[in-house]
């Protein structure tokens, strides 16, 4: 999921360099929803593991 995350940053900066400003939204937009996506499911991932334990 991170590495999905990290693409489409990769994306808008490469697009951001060659002037295609839309692109640059819409991958930046995309980029930030699954980081965010991300950080919520490691925070539960660690707070369902250490009930286990």
């Amino acid at each position: 999921m991170i590495g999905a995350a990290i693409l489409f940053l990769i994306i808008a900066l490469v697009a951001g360099v060659f002037g295609f400003f839309g692109i640059v939204s819409a991958a930046a937009g995309i980029a930030k929803i699954l980081f965010f996506v991300f950080i919520v499911m490691f925070i539960i991932s660690l707070i369902t593991g250490r009930r286990r334990a």
